[in-house]
């Protein structure tokens, strides 16, 4: 027989190995996040250690403060907007580009903490918020095909096939087969397993970046300081209001349906607030912003119920600074079959779009279509919130537009005539 309170040891197991899963199944992100920031400016090994700490410290805020088995990463999607968009297509430096993360972090902790952030929710129409996933989809998609040489520049066209003789090409597709394969089946921790075959199959093929280096940490690589030079010019909100609205938007999201798979929706104040305060101190910690994790469903499907099982990952997420040596040689061939496979699940949200509706089916297809040909993804939101208003008037439903969403069509329409009068 069991002695009274012989269970709470195997409860704190369970919650101990839920929180191992869920490290197992997103400290992919690491390399993956660090990959993409060392093109915003920044070392691959600094964006990694960036990558560490805002996941430690957000993590732990979560499993101390919110008692939930959540782990909070770097978004995908929105770590391309950060390092492609707003810093890459804007010229901001790498320290301009915190100063947007914080302060869209300060938007979305403002709205997690008043009625503003209900009001705006209901505001956006949900055609337009599945576009705005389904468009970072392809852009993901985009991107790992460019990482892994499956896609290059054309002479005469926008994009070309690649050379299928590059070792990185092959070496890229083997991995992503194998990435595949293991998605599909659901092996647990497909991702890092596929970083480690396929970086192990780089090596195997002669790809350059495959020894390890040694990694120092300088308390300047543990804290940033954000830099506000630019926050009088117009070029700087207008990269903040695209990020504020796939903040609050992607963790209402979430965070939602994660709740609905613990039984914890009395939960939810609580930890919306506690991601925005995670995503605020991410741009002090030199990273795009952190997101409830999609893989936390591994977590929840391993017994994770309480903050035991954060408080777990994060701990192993901290230790990862000891072992970023060997982590460091995953090549690009290894990181580009995830970003493709993220951004198929993304573009999935493309069935829940009324396509028997133009009024709401146009717009979002204009979204989808121009995020990754602009390779702009604060442009591509303008053109669908532009064009939603001007559809709707155009078929007599302007009674179906909130003020809100006028004045969010507004903006980005007044973004587009500072472009063309060259301000």
């Amino acid at each position: 027989m069991n002695k009274p309170g012989s269970k709470v040891p195997g409860l704190l197991r369970n919650e101990i190995i839920a929180g191992v899963i869920g490290y197992f199944t997103t400290v992919y992100i690491v390399v993956v996040n660090g990959s993409i920031l060392s093109e915003a400016g920044i070392s691959l090994e600094t964006g990694m250690i960036a990558t560490i700490m805002a996941s430690f410290t957000g993590t732990m805020m979560m499993g101390l403060f919110g008692k939930l088995p959540l782990i909070l990463i770097p978004g995908m999607g929105i770590n391309a907007l950060f390092a492609y968009s707003i810093i890459g297509n804007n010229g901001f430096t790498f320290q301009e580009g915190l100063a947007v993360v914080f302060v869209a972090g300060l938007i979305f902790l403002f709205t997690a903490f008043s009625k503003h952030g209900v009001i705006l929710k209901n505001a956006i129409p949900e055609s337009l918020k599945h576009g705005i996933t389904v468009g970072l989809g392809f852009f993901l998609i985009l991107i790992g095909l460019e990482k892994s040489g499956l896609v290059i520049s054309g002479d005469t066209t926008i994009v070309a096939i690649g050379d299928f003789t590059s070792s990185t090409v092959i070496v890229s597709l083997l991995t992503l087969f194998i990435a595949i394969f293991l998605f599909v089946k659901n092996i647990p921790a497909n991702f890092l397993i596929t970083m480690i075959s396929g970086t192990l199959l780089a090596v195997l093929f002669g790809l350059p970046k495959t020894e390890m280096e040694p990694v120092s940490v300088n308390v300047s690589e543990l804290l940033f300081v954000p830099s506000f030079t630019a926050i009088g010019e117009l070029s700087f909100w207008l990269a903040v209001f695209p990020l504020a609205l796939i903040l609050i938007f992607e963790n209402m999201g979430i965070l939602s349906g994660q709740l609905q798979m613990l039984d914890r929706n009395d939960s939810y104040t609580k930890g919306y607030r506690i991601t925005a305060l995670s995503a605020l101190a991410s741009g002090l910690f030199g990273t795009s912003p952190t997101v409830s994790g999609a893989e936390n469903a591994a977590v929840i499907a391993s017994g994770g119920k309480t903050g035991r099982a954060a408080i777990t990952a994060g701990i192993l997420f901290l230790a990862t600074i000891f072992i970023i040596p060997w982590i460091s040689i995953v090549p690009n061939s290894a990181i580009s079959p995830i970003l493709i496979i993220v951004g198929f699940l993304m573009a999935q949200n493309i069935r829940h779009l009324p396509l028997n509706n133009l009024s709401e089916s146009l717009p979002a297809m204009l979204i989808i279509v121009m995020i990754p040909f602009t390779y702009s993804i604060g442009d591509g939101m303008a053109f669908g919130f532009i064009a939603y208003p001007i559809v709707k008037a155009a078929l007599g439903k302007q009674y179906e537009l909130s003020k809100p969403l006028l004045a969010i069509s507004l903006l980005f329409s007044f973004s587009f005539i500072m472009k063309i009068i060259g301000i």
